[in-house]
C-alpha cells in the first residue's frame, strides 16, 4: 500500500509520517541492526527463517544461465542460495537501497569465496536502475513491507522483468490460526524488542519490525496488488500457518 490517504502520509510501524521522510527512518533501522541483522533472525524467528528462505529458492523457476534481480539483497542469503542453480554463465544482481546493508552482504560473499556471477547495486525499488526485461526472476525476501510506495515497486519489477519470468515475493503475512495469534503477537510485541535491546543494543528497531509486520498487506490484498501491477497467474502459498507467505506473479 501507498500513501495512507490524501494527506501524504505512510506508515511507520504504528507511526503515520510524512511520506518523504519514511526511507530515511527505514534506512536508520536497517543502518542500526545490519551488524547483528542475521543474529536477530535466528533469535526472531527461532532459526526457521532459513528454511523459509531455502524453500522460496529452492522453488523457484531459473534455469543455468538465468540473471536474477534479488531486490532488498541486504546480506545475501538468498542469492547465496540462488547462485549455485544458475551455473558458470548466470547473475544474481543484489539490490537494496541501504548501503550498510548491501556492504554486509558483500563483505560476507566475498569471505566465503562467492565471487563470480555476483554483482551489488545501491538502488531504491520504486525507481530500478535497469532497462526493461532484464531479468529472469525478480525476488525479494523480507524487504516489500519497508518499501513506502509497494504498488511502485511491484511495477518496476513487473517492467524488468522478461516475458516468461517469474517475480516472487517472501514476506511475512496474517497469522491462519486464531488459537495462535495471541502467541505470536506476545512474542512480536514483548520478546523481540527484549532480544533486541540484549543482542543488539536496539529494541525500537525491532519494534519498529514486528509493527511492520502488522501493517503490511495480509495474502489477499497482496495478491491483488501484483494483479494491479500487471502481474498474471498470481497465486500464495502460506508457510509456517501465515507468519510468512511466497506470492508469486509472471510476466506473460
Amino acid at each position: 500500500m501507498s500513501a495512507s490517504n490524501d494527506s501524504g502520509t505512510t506508515h511507520f510501524g504504528f507511526r503515520d509520517v510524512p511520506v518523504g521522510e519514511k526511507q530515511k527512518l527505514v534506512g536508520q533501522v536497517f543502518s542500526s541492526v545490519a551488524g547483528s541483522y542475521d543474529l536477530m533472525n535466528d533469535l526472531m524467528s527461532l532459526g526457521i527463517h532459513r528454511v523459509w528462505k531455502r524453500y522460496f529458492t529452492a522453488t523457484a523457476l531459473v534455469r543455468p544461465g538465468d540473471r536474477v534481480l534479488d531486490l532488498a539483497g541486504g546480506t545475501g542469503d538468498i542469492a547465496a542460495l540462488l547462485r549455485p542453480r544458475l551455473g558458470e554463465d548466470g547473475e544474481v544482481v543484489l539490490g537494496d537501497i541501504n548501503g550498510e546493508m548491501l556492504r554486509v552482504g558483500r563483505d560476507r560473499m566475498t569471505d566465503r569465496g562467492k565471487v563470480r556471477g555476483l554483482r551489488y547495486v545501491q538502488c531504491n525499488a520504486q525507481a530500478l536502475p535497469f532497462p526493461d526485461a532484464s531479468f529472469d526472476l525478480v525476488t525479494i525476501a523480507f524487504g516489500l513491507r519497508n518499501v513506502t510506495d509497494k504498488d511502485a515497486a511491484l511495477r518496476e519489477m513487473y517492467r524488468v522483468l522478461k516475458v516468461g519470468g517469474q517475480a516472487r515475493v517472501l514476506e511475512f503475512s496474517e497469522v491462519t490460526l486464531d488459537w495462535f495469534k495471541p502467541v505470536y503477537d506476545f512474542h512480536s510485541f514483548q520478546v523481540l524488542p527484549r532480544l533486541g535491546r540484549l543482542f543488539a543494543g536496539d529494541s525500537d528497531s525491532y519494534r519498529y519490525l514486528a509493527e511492520s509486520i502488522r501493517k503490511h498487506p495480509p495474502q489477499e490484498e497482496l495478491k491483488a496488488m501484483m494483479e494491479a501491477a500487471g502481474f498474471e497467474r498470481c497465486g500464495y502459498r502460506n508457510l509456517s500457518a501465515g507468519i510468512v507467505a511466497i506470492h508469486d506473479g509472471y510476466r506473460v
